[in-house]
Protein backbone atom coordinates (compact mmCIF):
# COMPACT_ATOMS: atom_id res chain seq x y z
CA UNK A 1 0.00 0.00 0.00
CA UNK A 2 1.53 3.30 -1.04
CA UNK A 3 1.29 6.49 0.97
CA UNK A 4 -1.36 8.96 -0.19
CA UNK A 5 -1.63 12.72 0.22
CA UNK A 6 -4.41 15.27 0.10
CA UNK A 7 -4.33 17.10 -3.24
CA UNK A 8 -5.69 20.20 -1.49
CA UNK A 9 -3.34 20.71 1.47
CA UNK A 10 -0.68 18.04 0.97
CA UNK A 11 -1.44 16.30 4.27
CA UNK A 12 -0.80 12.58 4.65
CA UNK A 13 -4.02 10.59 4.18
CA UNK A 14 -4.73 6.88 4.28
CA UNK A 15 -6.38 4.26 2.09
CA UNK A 16 -9.61 4.05 4.14
CA UNK A 17 -10.05 7.82 4.64
CA UNK A 18 -13.15 9.63 3.34
CA UNK A 19 -12.03 13.04 4.62
CA UNK A 20 -8.76 14.89 5.07
CA UNK A 21 -8.49 15.59 8.79
CA UNK A 22 -6.53 18.80 8.18
CA UNK A 23 -8.57 20.63 5.52
CA UNK A 24 -11.79 18.58 5.68
CA UNK A 25 -11.74 17.99 1.91
CA UNK A 26 -13.63 14.89 0.72
CA UNK A 27 -11.57 11.89 -0.43
CA UNK A 28 -12.32 8.83 -2.52
CA UNK A 29 -10.37 5.94 -4.04
CA UNK A 30 -10.27 5.64 -7.83
CA UNK A 31 -9.54 2.00 -8.74
CA UNK A 32 -8.91 2.69 -12.43
CA UNK A 33 -5.93 4.96 -11.60
CA UNK A 34 -5.15 3.31 -8.24
CA UNK A 35 -5.11 6.55 -6.31
CA UNK A 36 -6.88 8.19 -3.38
CA UNK A 37 -8.07 11.51 -4.74
CA UNK A 38 -9.25 14.73 -3.19
CA UNK A 39 -12.75 15.52 -4.45
CA UNK A 40 -14.63 18.71 -5.30
CA UNK A 41 -18.43 18.66 -5.24
CA UNK A 42 -20.01 19.45 -8.59
CA UNK A 43 -23.53 18.68 -9.71
CA UNK A 44 -25.78 16.78 -7.33
CA UNK A 45 -24.30 13.46 -6.26
CA UNK A 46 -21.15 13.89 -8.36
CA UNK A 47 -17.55 14.70 -7.51
CA UNK A 48 -14.71 16.01 -9.62
CA UNK A 49 -11.38 14.28 -9.00
CA UNK A 50 -8.38 16.51 -8.28
CA UNK A 51 -5.60 13.90 -8.60
CA UNK A 52 -3.62 14.55 -11.83
CA UNK A 53 -4.27 11.00 -13.07
CA UNK A 54 -8.02 11.67 -13.25
CA UNK A 55 -8.28 15.47 -13.12
CA UNK A 56 -11.55 16.82 -14.46
CA UNK A 57 -13.37 13.49 -14.49
CA UNK A 58 -16.64 13.10 -12.57
CA UNK A 59 -17.41 10.29 -10.13
CA UNK A 60 -20.16 9.07 -7.81
CA UNK A 61 -19.85 7.42 -4.40
CA UNK A 62 -20.25 3.66 -4.33
CA UNK A 63 -23.76 2.79 -3.13
CA UNK A 64 -22.30 0.79 -0.24
CA UNK A 65 -20.53 3.94 0.88
CA UNK A 66 -23.62 6.08 0.61
CA UNK A 67 -26.00 3.69 2.35
CA UNK A 68 -23.80 1.77 4.80
CA UNK A 69 -20.54 3.75 5.18
CA UNK A 70 -18.81 0.54 4.15
CA UNK A 71 -16.82 1.76 1.13
CA UNK A 72 -14.85 4.83 0.02
CA UNK A 73 -14.31 3.75 -3.59
CA UNK A 74 -15.81 5.76 -6.43
CA UNK A 75 -17.69 4.93 -9.62
CA UNK A 76 -17.24 6.87 -12.88
CA UNK A 77 -20.24 9.15 -13.32
CA UNK A 78 -20.96 7.75 -16.77
CA UNK A 79 -21.22 4.19 -15.39
CA UNK A 80 -24.74 2.91 -14.71
CA UNK A 81 -23.67 0.37 -12.06
CA UNK A 82 -24.21 1.83 -8.54
CA UNK A 83 -21.38 -0.25 -7.06
CA UNK A 84 -17.63 0.22 -7.30
CA UNK A 85 -15.21 -2.27 -8.81
CA UNK A 86 -14.61 -3.96 -5.46
CA UNK A 87 -18.24 -4.15 -4.24
CA UNK A 88 -19.32 -5.39 -7.67
CA UNK A 89 -17.47 -8.63 -6.89
CA UNK A 90 -19.91 -9.48 -4.08
CA UNK A 91 -22.43 -12.19 -4.84
CA UNK A 92 -23.84 -12.55 -1.31
CA UNK A 93 -23.48 -10.32 1.75
CA UNK A 94 -24.94 -10.96 5.23
CA UNK A 95 -28.32 -9.64 6.36
CA UNK A 96 -27.27 -6.18 7.53
CA UNK A 97 -30.34 -5.79 9.75
CA UNK A 98 -29.43 -8.83 11.85
CA UNK A 99 -27.28 -8.62 15.00
CA UNK A 100 -23.88 -7.01 14.46
CA UNK A 101 -23.63 -8.10 10.82
CA UNK A 102 -23.22 -4.53 9.59
CA UNK A 103 -20.13 -3.97 11.73
CA UNK A 104 -18.66 -7.35 10.78
CA UNK A 105 -19.37 -6.84 7.10
CA UNK A 106 -17.62 -3.47 7.16
CA UNK A 107 -14.51 -5.22 8.49
CA UNK A 108 -14.77 -7.82 5.72
CA UNK A 109 -15.06 -5.11 3.08
CA UNK A 110 -12.08 -3.21 4.48
CA UNK A 111 -9.93 -6.34 4.20
CA UNK A 112 -11.31 -7.18 0.77
CA UNK A 113 -10.52 -3.73 -0.63
CA UNK A 114 -6.92 -4.08 0.54
CA UNK A 115 -6.73 -7.48 -1.16
CA UNK A 116 -8.24 -6.06 -4.35
CA UNK A 117 -5.81 -3.12 -4.26
CA UNK A 118 -2.88 -5.56 -4.40
CA UNK A 119 -4.49 -7.40 -7.33
CA UNK A 120 -4.85 -4.12 -9.20
CA UNK A 121 -1.23 -3.14 -8.45
CA UNK A 122 0.03 -6.50 -9.72
CA UNK A 123 -2.29 -6.33 -12.77
CA UNK A 124 -4.03 -9.53 -11.75
CA UNK A 125 -7.37 -7.70 -11.91
CA UNK A 126 -8.67 -4.93 -14.12
CA UNK A 127 -7.62 -3.84 -17.63
CA UNK A 128 -4.83 -5.97 -19.08
CA UNK A 129 -5.21 -8.80 -16.57
CA UNK A 130 -5.00 -12.41 -17.74
CA UNK A 131 -8.56 -13.57 -18.56
CA UNK A 132 -9.85 -16.05 -15.98
CA UNK A 133 -11.94 -19.07 -16.93
CA UNK A 134 -14.57 -18.08 -14.34
CA UNK A 135 -15.33 -14.62 -12.88
CA UNK A 136 -14.17 -13.79 -9.37
CA UNK A 137 -17.00 -13.57 -6.82
CA UNK A 138 -17.31 -13.28 -3.03
CA UNK A 139 -19.86 -14.70 -0.62
CA UNK A 140 -19.90 -13.55 3.00
CA UNK A 141 -22.13 -15.95 4.92
CA UNK A 142 -23.36 -16.51 8.48
CA UNK A 143 -23.60 -19.99 9.98
CA UNK A 144 -27.18 -21.24 9.45
CA UNK A 145 -29.22 -22.02 12.55
CA UNK A 146 -29.04 -25.74 13.26
CA UNK A 147 -26.98 -26.36 10.14
CA UNK A 148 -23.33 -27.09 9.45
CA UNK A 149 -20.96 -24.11 9.85
CA UNK A 150 -19.93 -22.12 6.80
CA UNK A 151 -16.49 -23.18 5.63
CA UNK A 152 -14.11 -20.59 4.27
CA UNK A 153 -12.85 -21.64 0.86
CA UNK A 154 -12.79 -21.27 -2.91
CA UNK A 155 -14.77 -23.15 -5.55
CA UNK A 156 -15.11 -22.30 -9.25
CA UNK A 157 -14.36 -18.62 -8.82
CA UNK A 158 -16.44 -18.12 -5.68
CA UNK A 159 -14.58 -17.20 -2.49
CA UNK A 160 -16.65 -17.89 0.62
CA UNK A 161 -15.81 -16.41 3.99
CA UNK A 162 -17.61 -17.06 7.26
CA UNK A 163 -18.78 -13.73 8.70
CA UNK A 164 -17.77 -14.99 12.17
CA UNK A 165 -14.11 -14.55 11.10
CA UNK A 166 -14.65 -10.78 11.32
CA UNK A 167 -15.29 -11.11 15.07
CA UNK A 168 -11.87 -10.57 16.65
CA UNK A 169 -12.55 -12.81 19.65
CA UNK A 170 -13.88 -15.69 17.55
CA UNK A 171 -11.02 -15.45 15.09
CA UNK A 172 -8.49 -15.56 17.93
CA UNK A 173 -10.24 -18.60 19.40
CA UNK A 174 -9.93 -20.38 16.06
CA UNK A 175 -6.31 -19.32 15.69
CA UNK A 176 -5.41 -20.86 19.02
CA UNK A 177 -7.41 -24.02 18.33
CA UNK A 178 -5.61 -24.53 15.02
CA UNK A 179 -2.22 -23.48 16.43
CA UNK A 180 -1.69 -20.83 13.77
CA UNK A 181 0.92 -18.07 14.28
CA UNK A 182 -1.40 -15.44 12.79
CA UNK A 183 -4.98 -15.45 11.48
CA UNK A 184 -6.38 -12.37 9.76
CA UNK A 185 -9.22 -11.49 7.41
CA UNK A 186 -6.74 -10.19 4.85
CA UNK A 187 -4.74 -13.41 5.13
CA UNK A 188 -7.88 -15.50 4.53
CA UNK A 189 -8.79 -13.52 1.44
CA UNK A 190 -5.29 -13.63 -0.02
CA UNK A 191 -5.08 -17.38 0.54
CA UNK A 192 -8.37 -18.02 -1.26
CA UNK A 193 -7.47 -15.59 -4.03
CA UNK A 194 -4.30 -17.62 -4.59
CA UNK A 195 -6.47 -20.72 -5.08
CA UNK A 196 -8.53 -18.75 -7.60
CA UNK A 197 -5.49 -17.67 -9.60
CA UNK A 198 -3.86 -21.10 -9.73
CA UNK A 199 -5.84 -22.10 -12.82
CA UNK A 200 -5.02 -19.03 -14.92
CA UNK A 201 -1.43 -18.55 -13.73
CA UNK A 202 -0.24 -22.16 -13.51
CA UNK A 203 -2.64 -24.98 -14.43
CA UNK A 204 -3.37 -23.69 -17.93
CA UNK A 205 0.18 -22.54 -18.68
CA UNK A 206 3.65 -23.89 -19.35
CA UNK A 207 4.53 -23.14 -15.70
CA UNK A 208 2.90 -26.38 -14.57
CA UNK A 209 6.03 -28.52 -14.93
CA UNK A 210 8.09 -26.18 -12.78
CA UNK A 211 5.24 -25.95 -10.28
CA UNK A 212 5.33 -29.73 -9.81
CA UNK A 213 9.09 -29.68 -9.35
CA UNK A 214 8.77 -27.15 -6.53
CA UNK A 215 5.40 -27.88 -4.90
CA UNK A 216 4.71 -31.52 -5.78
CA UNK A 217 2.06 -33.38 -7.76
CA UNK A 218 -1.30 -31.63 -7.38
CA UNK A 219 -3.14 -34.68 -8.71
CA UNK A 220 -2.73 -36.35 -5.29
CA UNK A 221 -6.23 -36.76 -3.84
CA UNK A 222 -7.01 -33.43 -2.19
CA UNK A 223 -9.68 -34.65 0.25
CA UNK A 224 -7.54 -37.49 1.53
CA UNK A 225 -4.53 -35.19 1.90
CA UNK A 226 -6.49 -32.69 4.01
CA UNK A 227 -7.97 -35.46 6.15
CA UNK A 228 -4.49 -36.81 6.80
CA UNK A 229 -3.21 -33.33 7.70
CA UNK A 230 -5.98 -32.70 10.25
CA UNK A 231 -5.51 -36.16 11.77
CA UNK A 232 -1.72 -36.28 11.90
CA UNK A 233 -0.66 -32.66 11.61
CA UNK A 234 2.27 -31.33 9.60
CA UNK A 235 5.43 -33.41 9.22
CA UNK A 236 8.21 -32.50 11.68
CA UNK A 237 10.40 -31.04 8.92
CA UNK A 238 7.77 -28.78 7.30
CA UNK A 239 9.83 -25.66 8.13
CA UNK A 240 12.53 -26.97 5.81
CA UNK A 241 10.16 -26.90 2.83
CA UNK A 242 7.09 -24.66 3.33
CA UNK A 243 6.14 -21.17 4.52
CA UNK A 244 3.59 -22.58 6.98
CA UNK A 245 2.50 -25.86 8.52
CA UNK A 246 -0.75 -25.85 6.55
CA UNK A 247 1.20 -25.54 3.31
CA UNK A 248 2.38 -29.12 3.88
CA UNK A 249 -1.16 -30.49 3.51
CA UNK A 250 -1.24 -30.56 -0.30
CA UNK A 251 0.55 -28.85 -3.24
CA UNK A 252 -2.51 -26.64 -3.83
CA UNK A 253 -2.36 -25.44 -0.22
CA UNK A 254 1.39 -24.92 -0.53
CA UNK A 255 0.76 -22.70 -3.55
CA UNK A 256 -2.05 -20.80 -1.79
CA UNK A 257 -0.02 -20.20 1.37
CA UNK A 258 3.03 -19.17 -0.66
CA UNK A 259 1.15 -16.79 -2.93
CA UNK A 260 -0.70 -15.24 0.03
CA UNK A 261 2.70 -14.80 1.67
CA UNK A 262 3.93 -13.09 -1.49
CA UNK A 263 0.98 -10.68 -1.38
CA UNK A 264 1.89 -9.84 2.23
CA UNK A 265 5.50 -9.19 1.23
CA UNK A 266 4.92 -6.91 -1.76
CA UNK A 267 2.17 -4.92 -0.05
CA UNK A 268 4.25 -4.28 3.08
CA UNK A 269 7.35 -3.45 1.05
CA UNK A 270 5.38 -0.98 -1.05
CA UNK A 271 4.30 0.75 2.16
CA UNK A 272 7.87 0.88 3.47
CA UNK A 273 9.24 2.21 0.18
CA UNK A 274 6.43 4.74 -0.16
CA UNK A 275 7.26 6.16 3.29
CA UNK A 276 10.94 6.32 2.35
CA UNK A 277 11.87 3.82 5.03
CA UNK A 278 15.53 2.83 5.14
CA UNK A 279 17.42 0.65 7.62
CA UNK A 280 21.06 1.34 8.46
CA UNK A 281 21.79 -0.82 11.53
CA UNK A 282 24.89 -0.06 13.55
CA UNK A 283 25.55 -3.71 14.38
CA UNK A 284 27.76 -5.39 11.75
CA UNK A 285 25.38 -8.39 11.55
CA UNK A 286 22.41 -6.14 10.84
CA UNK A 287 21.10 -5.99 7.27
CA UNK A 288 20.44 -2.66 5.57
CA UNK A 289 17.29 -1.86 3.60
CA UNK A 290 16.93 0.84 0.96
CA UNK A 291 13.72 0.02 -0.92
CA UNK A 292 13.47 2.30 -3.94
CA UNK A 293 10.01 3.95 -3.97
CA UNK A 294 10.29 4.46 -7.73
CA UNK A 295 10.55 0.71 -8.29
CA UNK A 296 8.33 -0.25 -5.35
CA UNK A 297 10.27 -3.52 -5.07
CA UNK A 298 7.67 -5.62 -6.88
CA UNK A 299 8.32 -5.38 -10.62
CA UNK A 300 10.59 -7.41 -12.85
CA UNK A 301 12.07 -10.86 -12.44
CA UNK A 302 14.62 -9.98 -9.75
CA UNK A 303 13.07 -11.54 -6.65
CA UNK A 304 16.40 -11.39 -4.85
CA UNK A 305 16.02 -7.61 -4.71
CA UNK A 306 12.61 -8.07 -3.10
CA UNK A 307 14.04 -10.48 -0.53
CA UNK A 308 17.03 -8.23 0.14
CA UNK A 309 14.62 -5.57 1.34
CA UNK A 310 12.07 -7.84 2.98
CA UNK A 311 14.22 -9.75 5.45
CA UNK A 312 15.83 -6.69 7.13
CA UNK A 313 12.41 -5.07 7.37
CA UNK A 314 10.96 -8.11 9.18
CA UNK A 315 13.81 -8.11 11.70
CA UNK A 316 13.16 -4.47 12.54
CA UNK A 317 9.37 -4.84 12.66
CA UNK A 318 9.59 -7.84 14.97
CA UNK A 319 11.89 -6.00 17.36
CA UNK A 320 9.58 -2.97 17.36
CA UNK A 321 6.64 -5.20 18.23
CA UNK A 322 8.57 -6.87 21.04
CA UNK A 323 9.36 -3.42 22.40
CA UNK A 324 5.61 -2.87 22.73
CA UNK A 325 5.05 -6.27 24.34
CA UNK A 326 3.34 -7.60 21.20
CA UNK A 327 3.89 -10.87 19.30
CA UNK A 328 6.19 -10.82 16.29
CA UNK A 329 4.58 -9.09 13.33
CA UNK A 330 6.25 -11.66 11.06
CA UNK A 331 6.52 -14.99 12.91
CA UNK A 332 8.02 -16.95 10.02
CA UNK A 333 11.42 -18.24 8.96
CA UNK A 334 11.93 -18.73 5.24
CA UNK A 335 13.90 -21.82 4.19
CA UNK A 336 15.66 -22.03 0.83
CA UNK A 337 12.90 -24.21 -0.73
CA UNK A 338 10.25 -21.77 0.52
CA UNK A 339 12.20 -18.87 -1.01
CA UNK A 340 12.40 -20.76 -4.33
CA UNK A 341 8.61 -21.11 -4.27
CA UNK A 342 8.15 -17.42 -3.54
CA UNK A 343 10.51 -16.62 -6.41
CA UNK A 344 8.40 -18.83 -8.68
CA UNK A 345 5.23 -16.94 -7.69
CA UNK A 346 7.01 -13.64 -8.36
CA UNK A 347 8.16 -14.78 -11.81
CA UNK A 348 4.77 -16.21 -12.77
CA UNK A 349 2.97 -12.97 -11.86
CA UNK A 350 5.50 -10.72 -13.58
CA UNK A 351 5.56 -12.76 -16.78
Amino acid sequence: MKAFHCDQCGSLVFFENVLCVRCQQALGFLPDVIDLSTLVAREEGKWEAVTPAARGRLFRNCENGQQHQACNWLVPAETSDPLCESCRLNEIIPDLTSGNNLELWRKLETAKRRAVYTLLRLKLLGPGAIPASVPLRFRFLNDPEGGPPVMTGHHEGIITLNVAEADDGERERRRLALQEPIRTLLGHLRHELAHYYWDSLVAQTDHLTRFRELFGDESVDYGSALQSYYQKGAPPDWRDHQVSAYASAHPWEDWAETMAHYFHIVDTLETAASFGLALKPKHPDGKAMTADPRKVAISGDDFDRVLKNWLPLTYALNELNRGMGLPDLYPFVLSSPAIDKLRFVHQVINR
